[in-house]
């Protein structure tokens, strides 16, 4: 099979090839396509991501509350739900039955309902990250704590949450990655994003093996990126001696 990477430099009315491969004014090219589709599968991760650091932390925080049995059970009862339904299947949740019982929620715009299908998905796992950190911990940091006085949230915010989070920032990479790789599910209802180009374009085109491998490599250039940038901060953010209990978690 002889390869036509000047697919991309083709314009997606006509078919003619484009000169330079960047579209202006009327032109628009595949390459074009592509890269405004690898726009919305970044705008789709990084809004999910940052919903699921945010509820992650909450609910992975509230499921080491002392005393609070209660409030444990709600924590445990977030993850397993979130966590046991397959994300499509949330994605269609989201997208078909929650807006037919929750009225307001038909003017949602598809994007803001993938965002949190993905985003709360995502929390459940990052929840059972920042709890394992926060037990990884010596209990004597927190009996530290409270024998200073602080209050509940000033020990976790000034003693157990800066370090459970270095502890964590190995698998959190991992997430952060895995996040961008999931956002192709956005795809099932019609976000324009890298997987629904590759199958609007391939179908075009007819030069699927092109098309599939330039979504490849897109996806594979936003994961070493966000793998480099979670490199950056875990080295910017280590504590000098602090030593991982049993390779995993912990410190002296």
């Amino acid at each position: 099979m002889a390869w036509d990477w000047q697919v991309f430099c083709k314009d997606t009315i006509d078919g003619e090839l484009v000169p330079g491969c960047f579209g202006t004014g009327d032109a628009y090219t595949y390459l074009n396509w592509m890269i405004s589709a690898w726009g919305w599968t970044v705008s789709v991760s990084l809004c999910a991501l940052a919903i699921a650091l945010v509820v992650g932390s909450v609910i992975g925080i509230i499921r080491t509350l002392p005393d609070k049995p209660w409030v444990v059970r709600l924590g445990n009862a977030w993850v397993e739900l979130f966590r046991n339904i397959p994300l499509l299947v949330q994605i269609f949740l989201w997208y078909h039955v929650l807006p037919s019982l929750v009225p307001f929620m038909r003017d949602f715009p598809p994007f803001l309902l993938v965002v949190l299908a993905l985003g709360l998905f995502t929390s459940a796992r990052i929840a059972e990250q920042v709890r394992a950190g926060i037990q990884a911990l010596p209990k004597g940091q927190r009996y530290a704590g409270m024998a200073m006085g602080f209050t509940t949230v000033q020990y976790y915010r000034y003693v157990i949450l800066p370090m459970a989070y270095r502890i964590i920032l190995p698998p959190l990479t991992s997430e952060s990655m895995n996040i961008f790789k999931n956002s192709s599910v956005a795809f099932a209802v019609s976000i324009a994003e890298l997987t629904q180009f590759y199958l609007q374009a391939g179908e075009e085109t007819s030069r699927n093996m092109e098309i599939y491998i330039g979504v490849v490599l897109l996806y594979i250039f936003s994961a070493l990126v966000i793998n480099r940038i979670m490199a950056f901060i875990e080295k910017k953010s280590r504590v000098p001696g602090f030593v991982v209990a049993g390779g995993t978690g912990g410190g002296h």
